[in-house]
Protein backbone atom coordinates (compact mmCIF):
# COMPACT_ATOMS: atom_id res chain seq x y z
CA UNK A 1 0.00 0.00 0.00
CA UNK A 2 2.65 2.99 -1.31
CA UNK A 3 -0.27 5.36 -1.47
CA UNK A 4 -3.51 6.49 0.17
CA UNK A 5 -5.62 9.47 -0.32
CA UNK A 6 -8.03 10.68 2.08
CA UNK A 7 -9.57 13.99 1.25
CA UNK A 8 -6.63 16.85 1.09
CA UNK A 9 -4.30 14.58 3.36
CA UNK A 10 -1.70 12.04 1.53
CA UNK A 11 -0.83 8.96 3.23
CA UNK A 12 2.96 7.56 2.32
CA UNK A 13 4.39 4.38 3.20
CA UNK A 14 7.77 3.98 3.14
CA UNK A 15 8.88 0.26 3.96
CA UNK A 16 12.17 -0.80 2.57
CA UNK A 17 13.33 -1.95 6.08
CA UNK A 18 11.88 0.76 8.10
CA UNK A 19 8.57 1.60 9.97
CA UNK A 20 7.43 4.90 8.49
CA UNK A 21 4.29 6.38 7.82
CA UNK A 22 4.28 9.93 6.00
CA UNK A 23 1.18 11.77 6.14
CA UNK A 24 1.49 14.76 3.44
CA UNK A 25 -1.21 17.70 3.20
CA UNK A 26 -0.82 21.08 1.52
CA UNK A 27 -3.17 22.76 4.17
CA UNK A 28 -1.36 23.22 7.30
CA UNK A 29 -4.46 23.90 9.29
CA UNK A 30 -5.71 20.55 8.11
CA UNK A 31 -2.72 19.30 9.72
CA UNK A 32 -2.68 21.07 12.81
CA UNK A 33 -5.97 19.61 14.19
CA UNK A 34 -4.53 15.97 12.86
CA UNK A 35 -3.80 13.25 15.53
CA UNK A 36 -2.94 10.09 14.00
CA UNK A 37 -3.43 7.77 17.37
CA UNK A 38 -7.03 9.05 17.62
CA UNK A 39 -7.59 8.36 13.87
CA UNK A 40 -9.95 5.79 13.09
CA UNK A 41 -8.46 5.28 10.17
CA UNK A 42 -4.82 5.63 10.59
CA UNK A 43 -5.56 3.12 13.19
CA UNK A 44 -7.11 0.84 10.89
CA UNK A 45 -4.09 1.08 8.32
CA UNK A 46 -1.61 0.43 11.06
CA UNK A 47 -3.64 -2.69 12.58
CA UNK A 48 -4.41 -4.09 8.86
CA UNK A 49 -2.27 -6.41 7.00
CA UNK A 50 -1.72 -3.34 4.58
CA UNK A 51 1.13 -2.12 6.33
CA UNK A 52 4.02 -4.81 5.38
CA UNK A 53 6.62 -4.92 2.46
CA UNK A 54 5.67 -6.24 -0.66
CA UNK A 55 8.89 -8.79 -0.56
CA UNK A 56 7.51 -10.21 2.83
CA UNK A 57 5.02 -13.60 3.34
CA UNK A 58 2.35 -13.08 5.44
CA UNK A 59 3.83 -14.95 8.70
CA UNK A 60 7.02 -12.63 8.70
CA UNK A 61 4.31 -9.64 8.19
CA UNK A 62 2.27 -10.58 11.35
CA UNK A 63 5.82 -11.05 13.48
CA UNK A 64 7.12 -7.49 12.15
CA UNK A 65 4.48 -5.38 11.69
CA UNK A 66 4.76 -2.49 13.71
CA UNK A 67 2.07 -1.21 16.31
CA UNK A 68 0.29 2.14 16.32
CA UNK A 69 2.85 3.57 19.00
CA UNK A 70 6.21 1.47 17.47
CA UNK A 71 5.89 3.20 13.97
CA UNK A 72 7.14 6.58 13.58
CA UNK A 73 5.23 9.15 11.52
CA UNK A 74 6.12 12.61 9.85
CA UNK A 75 3.71 14.74 8.29
CA UNK A 76 4.37 17.22 5.77
CA UNK A 77 2.86 20.40 5.14
CA UNK A 78 3.53 22.78 2.21
CA UNK A 79 4.21 26.96 1.88
CA UNK A 80 4.53 29.19 -0.91
CA UNK A 81 8.00 31.16 -0.93
CA UNK A 82 8.80 34.49 -3.11
CA UNK A 83 11.81 34.24 -4.95
CA UNK A 84 13.97 37.02 -6.96
CA UNK A 85 16.16 36.41 -9.60
CA UNK A 86 18.72 38.77 -10.64
CA UNK A 87 21.25 39.14 -13.56
CA UNK A 88 23.80 42.02 -14.03
CA UNK A 89 26.51 42.03 -16.97
CA UNK A 90 28.74 45.38 -15.43
CA UNK A 91 30.85 45.38 -17.72
CA UNK A 92 34.13 45.91 -15.76
CA UNK A 93 32.85 48.77 -14.10
CA UNK A 94 33.50 49.16 -10.45
CA UNK A 95 30.17 50.07 -9.02
CA UNK A 96 29.95 53.77 -6.93
CA UNK A 97 29.28 54.10 -3.28
CA UNK A 98 26.06 55.68 -4.19
CA UNK A 99 24.80 53.21 -6.73
CA UNK A 100 20.68 52.93 -6.09
CA UNK A 101 20.16 49.31 -6.09
CA UNK A 102 16.23 49.85 -5.29
CA UNK A 103 15.52 49.97 -8.61
CA UNK A 104 16.67 46.53 -9.59
CA UNK A 105 15.39 45.04 -6.57
CA UNK A 106 12.21 46.97 -6.09
CA UNK A 107 12.35 45.68 -2.74
CA UNK A 108 9.86 48.26 -1.60
CA UNK A 109 6.95 47.54 -4.38
CA UNK A 110 7.75 43.71 -3.96
CA UNK A 111 9.79 42.17 -1.49
CA UNK A 112 10.74 38.42 -1.73
CA UNK A 113 11.73 36.11 1.27
CA UNK A 114 15.29 34.67 -0.81
CA UNK A 115 17.34 36.89 -3.45
CA UNK A 116 19.29 35.36 -6.22
CA UNK A 117 21.68 37.73 -7.56
CA UNK A 118 23.82 36.69 -10.16
CA UNK A 119 26.28 39.50 -11.96
CA UNK A 120 29.19 39.07 -15.12
CA UNK A 121 31.93 41.16 -15.76
CA UNK A 122 31.70 42.72 -12.01
CA UNK A 123 35.82 42.79 -13.24
CA UNK A 124 37.08 43.27 -16.83
CA UNK A 125 38.34 40.08 -18.42
CA UNK A 126 42.08 41.33 -18.86
CA UNK A 127 44.61 38.42 -18.68
CA UNK A 128 45.39 39.55 -15.40
CA UNK A 129 42.02 39.15 -14.15
CA UNK A 130 41.71 35.57 -15.87
CA UNK A 131 45.13 34.04 -15.23
CA UNK A 132 45.97 35.73 -12.14
CA UNK A 133 44.51 35.48 -8.17
CA UNK A 134 40.36 36.54 -7.42
CA UNK A 135 39.97 40.15 -7.01
CA UNK A 136 37.62 39.96 -4.19
CA UNK A 137 37.08 43.40 -3.48
CA UNK A 138 34.39 44.33 -5.96
CA UNK A 139 32.28 41.78 -5.30
CA UNK A 140 32.53 42.53 -1.81
CA UNK A 141 31.90 45.77 -2.59
CA UNK A 142 28.66 44.63 -4.68
CA UNK A 143 27.48 42.67 -1.37
CA UNK A 144 27.78 45.63 0.79
CA UNK A 145 25.73 47.63 -1.37
CA UNK A 146 23.21 44.52 -1.79
CA UNK A 147 23.11 44.15 2.37
CA UNK A 148 22.39 48.03 2.79
CA UNK A 149 19.74 47.75 0.32
CA UNK A 150 17.75 44.68 1.32
CA UNK A 151 18.22 46.35 5.12
CA UNK A 152 17.67 50.04 4.39
CA UNK A 153 20.68 51.00 5.96
CA UNK A 154 24.28 52.34 4.83
CA UNK A 155 26.64 50.38 3.28
CA UNK A 156 29.25 49.25 5.61
CA UNK A 157 32.52 47.68 4.80
CA UNK A 158 32.56 43.76 4.44
CA UNK A 159 35.42 41.16 6.45
CA UNK A 160 35.99 38.60 4.09
CA UNK A 161 36.77 35.02 6.12
CA UNK A 162 39.82 33.38 6.37
CA UNK A 163 38.83 30.66 4.36
CA UNK A 164 39.24 28.80 0.87
CA UNK A 165 36.71 27.15 -1.14
CA UNK A 166 37.31 23.52 -2.64
CA UNK A 167 34.92 22.50 -5.13
CA UNK A 168 32.27 19.55 -4.44
CA UNK A 169 32.12 20.63 -0.74
CA UNK A 170 29.27 21.45 1.47
CA UNK A 171 30.24 25.01 2.87
CA UNK A 172 29.04 26.72 5.69
CA UNK A 173 26.52 29.03 5.62
CA UNK A 174 28.50 32.22 5.67
CA UNK A 175 31.32 32.75 3.65
CA UNK A 176 31.52 36.71 4.49
CA UNK A 177 30.61 38.37 8.04
CA UNK A 178 30.08 42.09 8.62
CA UNK A 179 32.14 44.33 10.39
CA UNK A 180 29.25 45.69 12.39
CA UNK A 181 26.73 43.41 14.26
CA UNK A 182 23.93 41.37 12.88
CA UNK A 183 21.51 42.42 14.97
CA UNK A 184 17.91 44.20 13.41
CA UNK A 185 18.44 42.83 10.19
CA UNK A 186 15.92 41.59 7.69
CA UNK A 187 18.12 39.63 5.51
CA UNK A 188 21.45 37.54 5.76
CA UNK A 189 23.85 36.42 3.12
CA UNK A 190 24.13 32.69 3.18
CA UNK A 191 26.90 32.31 0.47
CA UNK A 192 28.28 34.55 -2.13
CA UNK A 193 31.44 33.16 -5.13
CA UNK A 194 33.18 34.40 -7.53
CA UNK A 195 34.61 33.19 -10.68
CA UNK A 196 37.00 35.72 -12.41
CA UNK A 197 34.09 38.26 -13.59
CA UNK A 198 31.20 35.69 -12.34
CA UNK A 199 29.86 36.80 -9.31
CA UNK A 200 26.35 35.19 -7.39
CA UNK A 201 25.45 35.77 -4.29
CA UNK A 202 22.26 34.68 -2.02
CA UNK A 203 20.38 36.69 0.42
CA UNK A 204 17.56 34.92 2.80
CA UNK A 205 15.37 36.53 5.35
CA UNK A 206 16.89 35.89 8.81
CA UNK A 207 13.93 33.73 9.89
CA UNK A 208 14.88 31.61 7.30
CA UNK A 209 18.02 31.39 7.92
CA UNK A 210 17.84 28.19 9.88
CA UNK A 211 16.05 26.02 7.72
CA UNK A 212 18.73 26.12 4.97
CA UNK A 213 20.77 23.39 4.81
CA UNK A 214 23.14 20.78 2.64
CA UNK A 215 24.69 24.08 1.20
CA UNK A 216 27.09 23.13 -1.89
CA UNK A 217 28.96 25.02 -4.88
CA UNK A 218 30.20 23.98 -7.77
CA UNK A 219 32.26 26.55 -10.60
CA UNK A 220 32.88 24.85 -14.35
CA UNK A 221 34.91 26.64 -16.70
CA UNK A 222 34.37 26.73 -19.77
CA UNK A 223 36.38 30.18 -21.63
CA UNK A 224 40.00 30.17 -23.28
CA UNK A 225 41.09 26.40 -23.79
CA UNK A 226 37.86 24.99 -22.41
CA UNK A 227 37.97 25.33 -19.12
CA UNK A 228 39.46 28.64 -17.99
CA UNK A 229 36.65 30.81 -15.67
CA UNK A 230 36.24 33.86 -18.30
CA UNK A 231 32.81 32.05 -19.35
CA UNK A 232 31.62 29.18 -17.02
CA UNK A 233 28.82 28.99 -14.88
CA UNK A 234 28.89 28.93 -10.91
CA UNK A 235 26.07 26.60 -9.29
CA UNK A 236 24.64 26.71 -5.91
CA UNK A 237 22.17 23.85 -4.69
CA UNK A 238 20.57 24.06 -1.08
CA UNK A 239 17.81 22.80 0.22
CA UNK A 240 15.09 24.93 2.40
CA UNK A 241 13.13 22.88 4.16
CA UNK A 242 12.26 19.42 2.49
CA UNK A 243 12.66 21.10 -0.74
CA UNK A 244 15.92 21.11 -2.84
CA UNK A 245 17.22 24.32 -5.06
CA UNK A 246 19.88 24.75 -7.90
CA UNK A 247 20.58 28.49 -9.01
CA UNK A 248 23.26 28.60 -12.24
CA UNK A 249 24.53 31.86 -12.50
CA UNK A 250 26.65 31.77 -16.27
CA UNK A 251 28.22 33.26 -19.10
CA UNK A 252 28.28 32.18 -21.90
CA UNK A 253 30.29 32.37 -25.26
CA UNK A 254 29.71 35.48 -27.21
CA UNK A 255 29.34 36.31 -30.72
CA UNK A 256 26.70 37.00 -32.84
CA UNK A 257 27.37 34.40 -35.95
CA UNK A 258 25.80 31.16 -36.24
CA UNK A 259 29.38 29.41 -35.17
CA UNK A 260 28.98 31.22 -31.84
CA UNK A 261 25.22 30.13 -31.57
CA UNK A 262 26.64 26.55 -31.51
CA UNK A 263 29.47 27.55 -29.24
CA UNK A 264 26.89 28.90 -26.51
CA UNK A 265 25.08 25.58 -26.70
CA UNK A 266 28.62 23.49 -26.22
CA UNK A 267 29.29 25.85 -23.16
CA UNK A 268 25.05 25.22 -21.81
CA UNK A 269 25.85 21.39 -22.57
CA UNK A 270 29.33 21.48 -20.58
CA UNK A 271 27.52 23.00 -17.79
CA UNK A 272 24.98 20.41 -16.82
CA UNK A 273 27.55 17.78 -17.52
CA UNK A 274 30.43 18.84 -15.42
CA UNK A 275 28.34 20.14 -12.65
CA UNK A 276 27.98 17.42 -10.10
CA UNK A 277 27.21 17.66 -6.93
CA UNK A 278 28.03 15.57 -3.59
CA UNK A 279 25.23 13.36 -3.07
CA UNK A 280 25.47 13.37 0.66
CA UNK A 281 26.18 11.24 3.38
CA UNK A 282 23.05 9.22 2.97
CA UNK A 283 24.14 9.42 -0.78
CA UNK A 284 20.26 10.33 -1.07
CA UNK A 285 20.49 14.33 -2.44
CA UNK A 286 20.34 15.49 -6.05
CA UNK A 287 23.73 15.70 -7.92
CA UNK A 288 22.84 17.03 -11.30
CA UNK A 289 21.47 20.47 -12.18
CA UNK A 290 17.98 19.18 -13.40
CA UNK A 291 17.35 16.48 -10.93
CA UNK A 292 16.87 19.01 -8.26
CA UNK A 293 13.29 19.88 -7.23
CA UNK A 294 13.27 24.06 -8.24
CA UNK A 295 16.27 25.19 -11.01
CA UNK A 296 17.15 28.60 -11.85
CA UNK A 297 19.86 29.73 -14.78
CA UNK A 298 20.25 33.03 -14.88
CA UNK A 299 22.97 34.87 -16.35
CA UNK A 300 24.22 36.61 -19.85
CA UNK A 301 23.53 33.78 -21.81
CA UNK A 302 24.40 35.72 -25.22
CA UNK A 303 21.92 34.48 -27.71
CA UNK A 304 21.36 36.85 -30.03
CA UNK A 305 18.85 37.58 -32.66
CA UNK A 306 19.30 36.17 -35.74
CA UNK A 307 18.63 38.50 -38.59
CA UNK A 308 20.65 41.16 -40.67
CA UNK A 309 22.10 43.98 -38.58
CA UNK A 310 19.69 47.18 -40.06
CA UNK A 311 16.37 44.72 -40.26
CA UNK A 312 16.87 44.07 -36.29
CA UNK A 313 17.69 47.96 -35.59
CA UNK A 314 14.66 49.31 -37.94
CA UNK A 315 12.29 46.76 -35.59
CA UNK A 316 14.20 48.13 -32.37
CA UNK A 317 13.10 51.45 -33.47
CA UNK A 318 9.24 50.96 -33.67
CA UNK A 319 9.42 48.51 -30.42
CA UNK A 320 8.34 45.60 -32.40
CA UNK A 321 9.48 42.62 -29.48
CA UNK A 322 7.54 40.01 -30.67
CA UNK A 323 8.36 39.81 -34.63
CA UNK A 324 12.22 40.54 -33.30
CA UNK A 325 11.67 37.26 -30.45
CA UNK A 326 10.69 35.22 -33.57
CA UNK A 327 14.15 35.29 -34.27
CA UNK A 328 15.90 35.22 -30.84
CA UNK A 329 18.66 32.24 -30.71
CA UNK A 330 17.42 30.88 -27.06
CA UNK A 331 13.63 31.54 -27.94
CA UNK A 332 14.35 29.07 -30.97
CA UNK A 333 16.54 26.89 -28.79
CA UNK A 334 13.80 26.68 -25.89
CA UNK A 335 11.49 25.46 -28.88
CA UNK A 336 13.32 23.24 -30.23
CA UNK A 337 13.99 21.46 -26.99
CA UNK A 338 18.29 20.92 -28.33
CA UNK A 339 20.45 21.87 -24.77
CA UNK A 340 17.77 23.54 -23.26
CA UNK A 341 15.07 20.36 -23.37
CA UNK A 342 12.27 21.22 -20.74
CA UNK A 343 13.23 24.49 -19.56
CA UNK A 344 10.87 27.60 -19.39
CA UNK A 345 11.12 31.15 -20.00
CA UNK A 346 8.51 33.70 -19.36
CA UNK A 347 7.14 36.31 -22.02
CA UNK A 348 9.53 38.82 -22.69
CA UNK A 349 7.98 42.27 -22.63
CA UNK A 350 10.76 44.95 -22.46
CA UNK A 351 13.72 45.88 -25.28
CA UNK A 352 16.65 44.14 -25.61
CA UNK A 353 19.20 44.70 -22.96
CA UNK A 354 22.22 44.92 -24.80
CA UNK A 355 24.56 46.93 -26.03
CA UNK A 356 23.99 50.27 -24.80
CA UNK A 357 26.17 53.38 -24.74
CA UNK A 358 27.49 54.30 -21.16
CA UNK A 359 25.21 56.15 -19.30
CA UNK A 360 22.50 56.59 -22.50
CA UNK A 361 19.55 55.36 -23.46
CA UNK A 362 20.50 54.35 -26.96
CA UNK A 363 21.98 51.02 -28.56
CA UNK A 364 25.34 51.88 -29.25
CA UNK A 365 25.61 52.11 -33.18
CA UNK A 366 21.95 52.77 -33.46
CA UNK A 367 21.69 56.87 -33.98
CA UNK A 368 23.59 58.66 -36.31
CA UNK A 369 25.49 61.16 -33.92
CA UNK A 370 27.69 57.97 -32.94
CA UNK A 371 28.73 55.13 -34.59
CA UNK A 372 30.98 52.47 -33.42
CA UNK A 373 33.69 50.42 -35.15
CA UNK A 374 32.57 47.02 -33.48
CA UNK A 375 29.11 45.98 -34.86
CA UNK A 376 26.81 45.21 -31.94
CA UNK A 377 23.11 44.80 -33.11
CA UNK A 378 21.05 44.96 -29.82
CA UNK A 379 19.88 41.84 -27.96
CA UNK A 380 18.00 39.85 -25.45
CA UNK A 381 21.78 38.92 -23.74
CA UNK A 382 20.45 38.51 -20.35
CA UNK A 383 17.61 36.04 -18.97
CA UNK A 384 16.41 34.27 -16.98
CA UNK A 385 14.74 30.27 -17.26
CA UNK A 386 14.00 27.92 -15.16
CA UNK A 387 13.32 24.00 -14.82
CA UNK A 388 10.82 21.42 -13.94
CA UNK A 389 7.33 22.35 -11.89
CA UNK A 390 6.75 23.33 -8.71
CA UNK A 391 7.78 27.31 -9.54
CA UNK A 392 5.53 30.02 -11.29
CA UNK A 393 7.34 33.34 -12.57
CA UNK A 394 4.78 36.26 -11.83
CA UNK A 395 7.26 38.97 -12.98
CA UNK A 396 9.88 39.18 -15.82
CA UNK A 397 11.25 42.79 -16.82
CA UNK A 398 14.25 45.07 -16.76
CA UNK A 399 15.80 48.06 -14.75
CA UNK A 400 16.83 51.14 -16.19
CA UNK A 401 20.31 51.79 -14.72
CA UNK A 402 23.02 52.70 -17.07
CA UNK A 403 26.07 51.63 -15.15
CA UNK A 404 27.07 49.49 -18.14
CA UNK A 405 26.73 48.47 -21.39
CA UNK A 406 23.75 46.12 -20.24
CA UNK A 407 20.45 46.64 -18.72
CA UNK A 408 19.95 44.41 -15.46
CA UNK A 409 17.10 42.03 -15.44
CA UNK A 410 14.76 40.45 -13.05
CA UNK A 411 11.92 37.85 -12.42
CA UNK A 412 9.94 36.78 -9.62
CA UNK A 413 8.79 33.54 -8.71
CA UNK A 414 6.74 31.26 -6.24
CA UNK A 415 8.00 28.73 -5.18
CA UNK A 416 6.27 25.42 -3.99
CA UNK A 417 8.15 24.50 -0.63
CA UNK A 418 7.67 21.36 1.53
CA UNK A 419 8.24 21.56 5.16
CA UNK A 420 8.41 18.24 7.60
CA UNK A 421 6.67 18.33 11.17
CA UNK A 422 5.90 15.68 13.49
CA UNK A 423 2.35 14.38 14.05
CA UNK A 424 0.42 14.62 16.97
Amino acid sequence: MPLLIFGSIVVKNHWQGHNILTLECKNPKIMQGFNLKENKIMRKIFSSDNFKGENQNSSEAKKESPSLNQASARCFYHQTKKIFVGSWNIGGITPPKNLDMEDWLDTQNNSADIYVLGFQEIVPLNAANVLGPQNRKVSMKWNSLIGAALNNRTPTKVVEENKTAEPQKIYPLKEHIYAEGEHGQDFQCIISRQMVGMFITIWVRCDLYQTIRHLSILSVGCGIMGCLGNKGSISIRFYLHETSFCFICSHLASGGKEVDRRHRNVNAAHILSRTIFPSGPLHDMPQKIIDHDRVVWLGDLNYRIYMPDSTTKSLIKRGEWETLLKHDQLKMELTEGHVFQGWHEGAIEFPPTYKYRLNSVDYLGCDQQHVSRKRRSPAWCDRIIWFGKGMKQIQYNRSESKLSDHRPVRAMFTADIRVAGTCK
